[in-house]
């Protein structure tokens, strides 16, 4: 999947500090283990880390559109263009001559070709930055849902950019400073739009192009949700969505390297696995598809169902597994795993911000890890509730008509807003004015039809929150713990293909026999067990083992010294609130109870201290 830094000056002469911007890009090693190249010139730098996926030999990067020709376009570029075939053939038929079989060189070409716009030709997940020396632009790209991260910090002269923080923070131009709103993004469970945290660092919005010159930068967007009518009855749209699953998940079967699934044992994934496999039978390849889960040792003895888990996941993981006759390997995982100094390091260091899942992080990491072992590149279920309607805030009447994000209604119901109140930050740090303003903010971009009303135009509203906030948050977590293991995540519920026909069909038809993802459930009938088909949608899971909420309480009375980071935020007194409440009361619930604050000032603190953090209240 790779990594991306670079450096843009229009006064200094650059070539003097390429070991800054070497300094840049090594930060992102992890994402680009095969390789690693920089391209100098006086006034820009761009830097690559390279996964090496498709092409492995021609593919290196930065990729100059004229070899040994420093007066031509260059790109650095991350993530895969599912499409690049057909570019390819189309750029051929133009006169564009290729020297090698990569995607990248597509992309330069297609620049080359088409300017500038060219990005709406793609399909897939993508962040690069193209420096055209004949105009002396910069221009950062982002694909459409945002799978791939690019961020960017404007200085006095010029602009500095990464794939993560970190690559920017290694400059000494960039501060780690964290004011107000930065801490605000952090607690609310927002994640909204362009915001980094670090004050004066952005992240590209996705779906746009940032465009830098000697006379400032601009934004321009490429692509957005538009709402349309759906003119197709049920049974066509059944047939649709399954035809559009079948032929996305076959483009991203295409790689060099041995690529295999992610499988919870939920609707979501298993429909990419079995739909992977039946892609790599009808392609003739004889080696089953690998498929990993992720459980906890005793987690089926101690399961109790609540509001977000219905029941463990692994049964249905087997029986999926079985069925589409895939290779299953599960990565079972105890609390001396998830608690590992180790791997609590590596997921602060991979995510540049204090975790917000816990446990989740931490064993995704895990077993991204495993994966790697035996593989380059996974597929995952992720984006699918989002688009079908498969949280429990889309069916929980009062969530529904929450004026507020959604999301945020289980973490009231679990504990997670009561335990920031009980510490004093939610209303400390605005919270509720914040999420008010960001919510008022995030409605009015919501794309309208003219003449829906009701239930349904609520009901488009809260499709478009998720789609454009909160399925951020969660590609951002997948793209983190992933790389941080060296290993490409692909997304197929995030085609924009398949979101522009989703996002535009009735919510009636969503929910057409009255249970959550009807209409993903309907496409994936005869192709799945009905097992799965018909079992409650769960979150990723998360430990109810007692003794880990134990473990997190003693990390927190280690972190009650006198002048430690977190009382910049909280009181002893305040977190004394959290740890006089019994052992079990943090048991259940994951990213939405009071066990995640308990996490999340822990790792503050880490952060504060791992990354020299400035916090300006």
């Amino acid at each position: 999947m790779c990594g991306l830094a670079g450096w843009v000056s229009f006064q200094r002469d650059l070539t003097a500090h390429s070991d800054i911007a070497s300094a840049m890009t090594c930060t992102l090693e992890c994402r680009g283990p095969d390789a690693g190249g920089l391209w100098t010139s006086p006034r820009a730098i761009l830097g690559h880390r390279r996964l090496a996926i498709i092409d492995l030999e021609g593919g290196r990067q930065p990729m100059a559109a004229v070899e040994d020709d420093d007066t031509q376009p260059v790109i650095t570029y991350t993530g895969e263009i599912y499409n690049f075939r057909e570019l390819r053939e189309e750029l051929r038929a133009l006169g564009h001559e290729f020297r090698t079989s990569s995607d990248t060189e597509v992309v330069l070409r297609s620049y080359l070709e088409w300017g500038a716009g060219f990005a709406e030709r793609l399909n897939g997940i993508y962040a690069f930055a193209i420096w055209d020396p004949r105009t002396e632009e910069l221009l950062l790209i982002r694909d459409r849902m945002g799978v791939k991260p690019l961020y960017y910090y404007p200085t006095a002269d010029g602009v500095l950019f990464g794939s993560e923080p970190k690559a920017i923070l290694a400059h000494q131009d960039a501060e780690a400073v964290v004011g107000p709103e930065g801490l605000k993004e952090i607690f609310s469970i927002v994640k909204t739009p362009g915001h980094a945290v670090f004050r004066g660092m952005h992240e590209v919005v996705p779906a746009t192009t940032v465009r830098f010159t000697r006379d400032g930068h601009s934004v321009t967007k490429y692509w957005e949700l538009k709402a349309a009518p759906h003119t197709d009855d049920l049974e066509t749209t059944i047939a649709h969505v399954r035809d559009l699953l079948e032929d996305i998940v076959e483009r991203q079967l295409v790689a060099d390297v041995t690529v295999g699934t992610l499988l919870s044992g939920g609707l979501d994934s298993s429909a990419v696995t079995a739909l992977a496999a039946k892609a790599l039978a009808k392609q003739g390849v004889e080696q089953p598809i690998r498929a990993f889960s992720v459980d906890f040792t005793g987690h089926d003895n101690r399961f109790e169902t609540n509001m977000q888990w219905a029941d463990p996941d692994t049964p249905f993981a087997v029986e999926v597994a079985k069925r589409v006759g895939a290779e299953h390997i599960i990565v079972e995982l105890d609390n001396e795993d998830v608690l590992d100094p180790e791997v609590r390091a590596t997921v602060l260091r991979a995510q540049d911000l204090p975790v917000s899942t816990g446990d989740m992080e931490f064993s995704l990491l895990i077993l991204c890890r495993a994966l790697k072992e035996r593989m380059t590149v996974a597929l995952s279920g992720e984006a699918a509730d989002e688009l079908f309607g498969g949280y429990t805030w889309f069916h929980d009447k009062e969530a529904v008509e929450l004026d507020s994000f959604p999301w945020h209604h289980p973490f009231e119901k679990l504990g997670g807003i009561g335990a920031l109140r009980d510490v004093g930050l939610w209303d400390r740090l605005g919270l509720t004015e914040y999420v008010k303003d960001r919510y008022t903010q995030a409605l009015e971009e919501v794309p309208r039809l003219e003449g829906e009303s009701g239930f349904e135009e609520r009901m488009r509203e809260r499709t478009y929150l998720n789609l454009t906030r909160w399925e951020n948050f969660l590609l951002d977590r997948k793209d983190r713990m992933s790389m941080a293991a060296s290993l490409e995540v692909r997304v197929p519920f995030t085609d924009h293909r398949l979101v522009e026909y989703v996002y535009n069909t009735p919510w009636a038809m969503k929910s057409f026999d009255g249970r959550e993802k009807s209409l993903l459930r309907a496409a994936m009938r005869g192709v799945l067990p009905d097992s799965v088909l018909d079992r409650k949608k769960n979150p990723y899971p998360s430990t109810q083992d007692r003794a880990y909420e134990i473990a997190l309480r003693e990390k927190v009375e280690g972190i009650l010294i006198e002048g430690a980071p977190v009382f910049q935020l909280v009181s002893e007194a305040d977190i004394r609130k959290l740890l006089d409440r019994p052992v079990g009361s943090y048991a259940v619930g994951g990213p939405w109870s009071a066990r995640a604050v308990l996490e999340r000032l822990i790792e503050f603190n880490t952060w504060v201290t791992e990354y020299d953090v400035r916090v300006e209240l």
